[in-house]
């Protein structure tokens, strides 16, 4: 296997296991949208009925509860990553990962307070600071990137070393114990390095907003695409963050008052009738780029999605788009395809700057955040004059429906792997997706025509597909695997893929069971 075929397995494997955790956010996702509803101040001032205790109660648990998921993706990711990239014990590697997360948290905090540099809690608290709490501990701000760094570490740990077997004294190293000897090394070296290699990366953040600030219309711009482009790392909190609250988005004199920063001077001049926002207000509003696009790529990855997959696409993508809508929480779509399409995103934080400099350039500084509700009755208070809100609006729906567009020709003309777009072979099946409990005999057979269970590597699932890594690829027969009714087979090597639908879920726990009683 040459250089390009290695890479391209490589960043397979990672995308299926990538998608693992990202299964549970659709579902995350339907539930938060109540605990949205029930919390919204302007929904609720609306409905009296609804500020009362119980009701707040389940709204601040359903929505408290979810956004600690959401917040904390970068440790799901560490653990599910490390879970689906393990061939076999998948649980032991994600209880190691787990562990190996908890030692790289502690590293990092130990390493920062031994140096000097843990952050002071400030009004904000640790916002801007370019470190966060996560678990409790405070750490350097990553983002999701130390959790998919280390669930891609434990996985290949774990696939290289986790039968490496040891004689005498040391066989207590022995088995799945010796990978978690080795993490607990690289985790508390990764955790320590980290803590001098990181602040780096966010100086270089840091140093951009000079740039931004002298650059006008092009400044703006950067900003604007950096906000979403570097959501993934969470470095984007270095970018607004001294807009928002420092002198470097504005200042405003009243009297004797100073007001400094983008956020504070517009909730000042909201309180000044007749007086047009200030220039610094466009750096609120790049929270515009985290709605009404979403209704675009939302109804895109629908549309493009493969007739037998759109109905169950459907399902995983209106929740979120719902959340988007209502609540302006993105981060589960952005999830969505940011590894599996990077290029849509890319292409989505170029739109996003430009977007936010036509919103100054057409004179619109109406309010952009909280979800769609918010943004109606924060506008509608404010009025036409000051805000413009009508021509928002219309920018809003303009934009939906450009992205809806763009992103159906990108994804069809270069056959991006969005949400519902599962491959399917010439020789597909019955296009029946199977029982969601099939009888023993066909599971058997399914097994047999991927070759028998010693033919099988691996075994895992995505959204709709059962996906099996195997030793030999000619063992596998086609016929006996259509035993069980699915939607198609795709074989690629030795990686075998085949479309069960919403039911894949119990067909792999079937295949599970079935391989333990073989």
């Amino acid at each position: 296997m040459n250089m390009k075929e290695k890479m391209k397995s490589a960043l397979e494997r990672f995308s299926k296991a990538i998608v693992q955790p990202l299964m549970y956010l659709s579902v995350a996702g339907t539930v938060l949208i109540l605990g949205i509803l029930l919390t919204n101040g302007s929904i609720t001032a609306k409905i009296p009925f609804l500020q009362a205790a119980p009701f707040q109660l389940v709204g601040k648990l359903i929505y408290n509860c979810l956004m600690f998921l959401i917040n904390n993706l970068s440790v799901i990711f560490c653990v599910g990553i490390a879970g689906a990239l393990a061939k076999k014990n998948k649980g032991h590697a994600s209880l190691i990962a787990l562990m190996s997360y908890f030692l790289f948290l502690n590293a990092n905090n130990i390493t920062l307070s031994f140096i000097g540099r843990l952050a002071e809690m400030g009004p904000l608290g640790l916002y801007g600071t370019g470190q966060s709490t996560v678990l409790g501990i405070q750490v350097l701000d990553m983002g999701v990137f130390s959790g998919i760094t280390l669930g891609c570490l434990t996985g290949y740990v774990f696939n290289k070393y986790g039968e490496k077997q040891f004689k005498g004294y040391f066989s207590m190293f022995s088995g799945v114990r010796f990978p978690f000897f080795l993490l607990i090394l690289l985790s508390l070296f990764l955790g320590f390095g980290a803590s001098y290699v990181w602040p780096v990366v966010q100086r270089g953040i840091s140093a951009l907003t000079d740039l931004i600030k002298s650059s006008g219309n092009v400044g703006l711009y950067i900003y604007g695409l950096l906000n979403k482009l570097l959501v993934p790392t969470g470095l984007h909190h270095l970018v607004y963050a001294p807009f928002q609250f420092t002198d470097v988005g504005g200042t405003l004199v009243l009297g004797d008052q100073i007001i400094s920063g983008a956020y504070p001077i517009r909730v000042a001049e909201m309180n000044m009738p007749g007086v047009p926002f200030s220039p610094s207000t466009y750096y609120n509003s790049y929270t515009f780029n985290n709605l009404f696009p979403y209704i675009g790529i939302g109804l895109a990855f629908i549309t493009t999605a493969r007739k037998e997959n759109r109905e169950n696409t459907k399902a995983v993508m209106f929740p979120l788009m719902l959340a988007a809508i209502l609540s302006a929480i993105t981060e589960p779509m952005d999830f969505l395809f940011v590894f599996a399409a990077p290029l849509l995103f890319v292409v989505h934080s170029l739109i996003s700057g430009g977007l936010l400099v036509l919103l100054k350039v057409l004179s619109i500084p109406a309010s952009t955040s909280g979800g769609i509700v918010n943004i109606m009755i924060s506008n509608l208070a404010l009025g036409v004059e000051k805000t413009n809100w009508p021509l928002l609006l219309l920018l809003g729906a303009v934009t939906a429906v450009g992205y809806y567009f763009l992103f159906v020709f990108l994804i069809k003309k270069l056959n991006l792997k969005t949400p519902g777009r599962e491959l399917i072979a010439e020789d597909a099946g019955s296009g029946e997706t199977a029982a969601s409990q099939p009888k023993d005999e066909p599971i058997r057979k399914l097994i047999e025509g991927l070759g028998g269970k010693a033919n099988i590597e691996s075994l895992d699932n995505c959204f709709t597909r059962l996906r099996v890594v195997v030793k030999d690829g000619s063992l596998i027969r086609d016929d006996l695997i259509n035993t069980m009714k699915n939607s198609g087979i795709k074989k690629n090597g030795t990686d075998i893929q085949i479309v069960f639908g919403m039911q894949v879920p119990a067909v792999k726990s079937q295949v599970e069971d079935m391989l333990e009683r073989m």
